[in-house]
C-alpha cells in the first residue's frame, strides 16, 4: 500500500508538471477565439517570428498539448477557423439563384464572405497584415489560397457543367483570388476604406473585363 501511495503521488506530481498552472486571474479553460486574442497580442508585441507556441500557451494559461487541440501550428492561429468559413462560403454559393449570372454570383458571395462585424475590423486588419506581409507565412498561405480557390472553381464548374480542374473554372478562381488580394492590399493601405466596398468595386471591374477604367 505504501508503494502504491508513493506511485500515485508521483503520477499526480507528473500530471501537474505536464500542464503549467494558469496565471492568477486567468481561467484555466479557454476557447479558440480567446487563444487567438492572446496570440495576436504577442505577435504585435514580440513579432510573429519571435513568438513561440509555448509562449502563446503560457499567455493563455494552458499547456502546450492543449494549444494543439485548437490549432495544428502557430501559422494556423493567424488563419483562425478558416475551414469552417470555407464551408459557409460553399453554403452561400449553394443559395445563389440558378439564373444569377456566374460572375455576379461570385462577386456577391466573395464580398459577403469577407464581411466582418465592425467590432472585429481591427482584429481582421491585424490578421490580414500578418497573412499578406509576414514572409514566414507565405508558404502556409499558399495552401489556404488553394483551398479557397477550390471552392470558387467548384461553384464555377457546376454552373458551367465542367470539371473543377478545367481551364475556365481554374482561371476564374485564380483571377478572383488575385483581385481579392489586391483589394485587401488596397484596404490595408487606406485605414478609412470599407473592405466590402473595395472588394465589390474590384470584382465588378473583373466581371466587366476592366473596360470601365
Amino acid at each position: 500500500m505504501a508503494e502504491e501511495s508513493a506511485e500515485s503521488a508521483e503520477s499526480a506530481e507528473s500530471a501537474k508538471s505536464a500542464e503549467p498552472s494558469a496565471r492568477p486571474g486567468r481561467r484555466r479553460s479557454t476557447s479558440q477565439h480567446e487563444l487567438e486574442k492572446v496570440a495576436f497580442e504577442l505577435f504585435g508585441r514580440e513579432g510573429f517570428d519571435a513568438t513561440t507556441v509555448d509562449e502563446i500557451a503560457r499567455g493563455a494559461g494552458i499547456g502546450r498539448r492543449t494549444f494543439f487541440r485548437y490549432f495544428d501550428s502557430k501559422n494556423d492561429v493567424v488563419w483562425g477557423s478558416f475551414g469552417e468559413q470555407l464551408e459557409r462560403m460553399r453554403e452561400q454559393f449553394r443559395r445563389c439563384p440558378p439564373d444569377q449570372p456566374l460572375m455576379d454570383a461570385v462577386r456577391t458571395v466573395v464580398v459577403e464572405f469577407n464581411r466582418v462585424d465592425p467590432a472585429e475590423v481591427p482584429w481582421h486588419r491585424r490578421r490580414m497584415e500578418l497573412i499578406l506581409r509576414v514572409p514566414a507565412l507565405q508558404a502556409h498561405s499558399t495552401l489556404r489560397y488553394a483551398d479557397w480557390r477550390a471552392v470558387v472553381a467548384g461553384f464555377a464548374a457546376e454552373r458551367l457543367g465542367s470539371s473543377p480542374d478545367a481551364l475556365v473554372p481554374q482561371a476564374l478562381a485564380y483571377s478572383t483570388l488575385g483581385v481579392a488580394l489586391a483589394a485587401y492590399e488596397h484596404w490595408l493601405s487606406r485605414p478609412g476604406a470599407e473592405l466590402c466596398d473595395v472588394l465589390d468595386a474590384a470584382l465588378a471591374e473583373l466581371a466587366n473585363g476592366f473596360t470601365t477604367t
